[in-house]
């Protein structure tokens, strides 16, 4: 792979061009203009000098993001800030933890925006860059797996990084579209940084006289990414929401070895097992109606089957042998997800997939964790038969390679998910430990405690972070991950967790997804702001914004009127009587109406999904007004008249004449 410049110099020539000039590196390199005015980009000649009228930038530039355009400027997104997360294959990992963003337009200022839409955007793109974890390595490939670099090392041996990188992976492949487009001209691969939305942890072992490091990352895909509840199932071209890449990485030095290991070379073995996740790949959602629980929605649709064989055919193509691991509940309100999940796959019938169902509530029920093992060992022959990735240093040919996957889902891919994939992980690594002799036969990474514990707080960190991605708060059960018990602190923790995702899933994840679709590119600002002021203002109708209001006031009214001195026991009662009424006619309007007082998306509202009408299962019809939704033209007429600006949008899922079904079989 060719090398990426490591750190920039940033120069302004005055509004005309910003120059981007690399440092600490040779002589000849060559600096990069991009043109303020046009947005072209000018790969110079070698010692290009700069013009005695730049100024210098005092920040620090450690790789560019990307450009994106937004309603009244482009921007130039750079890194200005970076800590290291550690080293693997003797390179460096990097999280990005600061950003800046240059504006092409001159009259533009970042701090103080010209217009509300475009402030509004900016903070959107703000909130995005600093609320997920970002990581990049300047030699080493993080978008993909261990097997994928060993096989096509000599191709890719004079590519560029972007070149070779996993476009499922490539977090800011839309924002580095014109630094792209620009190289087909020029070549701007060593300007060109791919950024990975995921996980990476490293941490060094010592096992039975062998010196090791053990790795963990996840590598979260950018088709159908977003939030919890605006993001589920699969689209039409056969993406899930919520689909990570989690590999586990073990490499091991040499027997005779005394130091701890150094770079690469060192490494007497290098070992990488794989899993995956993702959502139900059918065409289902759930909708927020301000209850703890949404109502469940599945869409039967005609090309359902078409779409999850898409889906699933492309990991067998990418990973080899498909084991589904279905964890969703098999009565009340995850039922449905699971008949619809089962009823297709056995539709479709693909030989080189295999579903397994799990009922992990049931089976690990009064804290039994323990019972896990019931699932091992019904994926056991998948797990030998698939194996894992093995490599030694003094072998030109693989030992092993990983031939498939164990494909998991619960509900949302994050607790019980990741509970699953843990144990999974740990059973590997015990034979991957046994085949190298590390391991007695029978032997477990429990007997060392350092080793087992590090193993333990990987997982826990690992589920967390997508945990916060993807559902707003740390992961459920992630006691159990870190410690291999069940507790009563654990069970508080979790329910601490829980109100955290149900406010953040109905009062702030709309802008959260908002970001999501900016940042991916799956919504294009338009160049007049004033076609987008829908962003900035509330058209809900005048009565449904007074009601929160009216309901706090009234809970301040009724707590001042405790304080009140009495003339008598009476003398308060129309007073309270007054309030109380207020209060619960606001209340019970909320309540009626609970899908107005949503933060939903505005870039793309889910419009479609909300009011379907169309043969499939539905659970209820909440929030949806005293008519419950049953009037569906009506109801796309009006109601969602502010969700949408105004505008009815069609996505992927078209709304159909026709009952919603309940399916009792």
């Amino acid at each position: 792979m060719k090398a990426l410049h490591q750190r920039l110099q940033l120069y302004l020539e005055g509004s005309d061009a910003y120059i981007f000039v690399p440092i600490g590196e040779s002589v000849n390199v060559q600096s990069l203009t991009i043109d303020r005015a046009t947005g072209e980009m000018l790969l110079n000649p070698p010692n290009t000098s700069v013009s005695p009228t730049a100024q210098r930038s005092g920040r620090p530039v450690y790789g560019i993001l990307g450009m994106i355009a937004l309603s009244m400027s482009e921007y130039v997104i750079i890194i200005t800030g970076r800590e290291p997360r550690g080293r693997i294959a003797g390179q460096d990992v990097y999280r990005a933890t600061d950003f800046d963003m240059l504006p092409l337009n001159p009259n533009i200022s970042v701090q103080h925006p010209p217009h509300p839409v475009e402030g509004h955007l900016l903070a959107l793109l703000r909130s995005h860059l600093y609320g997920g974890v970002f990581l990049f390595s300047y030699g080493w490939d993080l978008t993909r797996r261990l097997q994928l670099q060993w096989e096509h090392r000599e191709h890719d041996a004079n590519k560029a990084s972007w070149e070779v990188a996993d476009d499922r992976f490539f977090w800011n492949r839309f924002l580095q579209t014109r630094l792209i487009d620009a190289n087909a001209k020029q070549d701007l691969g060593a300007f060109i940084l791919p950024v990975l939305y995921g996980t990476f942890d490293i941490r060094p072992a010592f096992v039975q006289g062998r010196h090791m490091q053990l790795a963990l990352i996840s590598r979260r895909s950018r088709f159908r990414a977003g939030t919890r509840y605006f993001r589920r199932g699969v689209d039409n071209e056969g993406h899930v929401a919520n689909f990570n890449e989690t590999e586990q990485i073990l490499l091991v030095e040499a027997q005779n070895s005394a130091a701890a290991p150094r770079s690469a070379d060192e490494f007497a073995a290098q070992l990488s097992f794989v899993q995956i996740r993702g959502s139900v790949p059918v065409f289902w959602a759930e909708v927020n109606t301000l209850r703890y629980k949404p109502d469940l929605q599945i869409m039967d649709l005609e090309d359902t089957p078409e779409v999850m064989k898409m889906h699933l055919l492309e990991q067998v193509s990418l990973y080899g042998d498909q084991t589904l691991v279905n964890l969703v509940n098999n009565k009340g309100h995850e039922m449905p997800v699971k008949e619809a999940y089962e009823r297709y796959i056995a539709q479709i019938n693909l030989p080189q997939v295999r579903y397994e169902y799990f009922d992990f509530h049931n089976e690990c029920k009064n804290m039994r964790w323990d019972r896990i093992s019931v699932l091992i060992d019904k994926v056991q022959d998948d797990l030998v038969r698939q194996s894992y990735f093995h490599v030694n240093a003094a072998e030109s040919q693989p030992h092993k390679l990983q031939s498939g996957t164990v494909r998991t889902n619960c509900m949302d891919n994050l607790d019980r998910t990741n509970v699953v994939q843990a144990a999974l992980a740990k059973w590997t690594l015990n034979q991957q430990l046994i085949s190298l002799g590390i391991l007695s036969p029978g032997g477990s990474i429990d007997e060392y405690p350092a080793l087992s514990a590090d193993f333990r707080e990987m997982w826990a960190d690992h589920a967390d972070a997508i945990a916060k991605a993807y559902g707003g708060s740390g992961a459920l059960k992630s006691d159990f991950t870190r410690t291999a018990q069940r507790t009563t602190k654990g069970l508080l923790e979790d329910g601490v967790k829980g109100a955290v995702r149900y406010l953040k899933n109905n009062y702030f994840d709309g802008a959260r997804q908002d970001a999501f679709d900016l940042v991916t590119g799956t919504w294009i600002p338009r160049k007049n702001p004033s076609s987008s002021l829908f962003l900035v203002t509330d058209s809900r109708p005048l009565l449904t914004r007074s009601m929160p209001a009216i309901a706090s006031f009234s809970v301040f009214m009724i707590c001042a009127g405790l304080t009140l001195p009495r003339t008598s026991e009476y003398s308060l009662i129309y007073y309270f009587l007054l309030w109380v009424i207020l209060l619960t006619v606001a209340a019970v309007y909320m309540v009626v109406n609970g899908i107005d007082f949503v933060s939903w998306p505005k870039l793309i509202p889910p419009t479609d999904i909300i009011y379907y009408n169309g043969p499939g299962f539905r659970s209820a019809r909440h929030g949806m007004g005293l008519s419950g939704g049953k009037d569906v033209k009506a109801g796309l007429g009006k109601t969602t008249k502010w969700l949408n600006g105004g505008r009815l949008r069609r996505g992927t899922v078209s709304v159909e004449d026709g009952e919603i079904k309940k399916r009792l079989d």
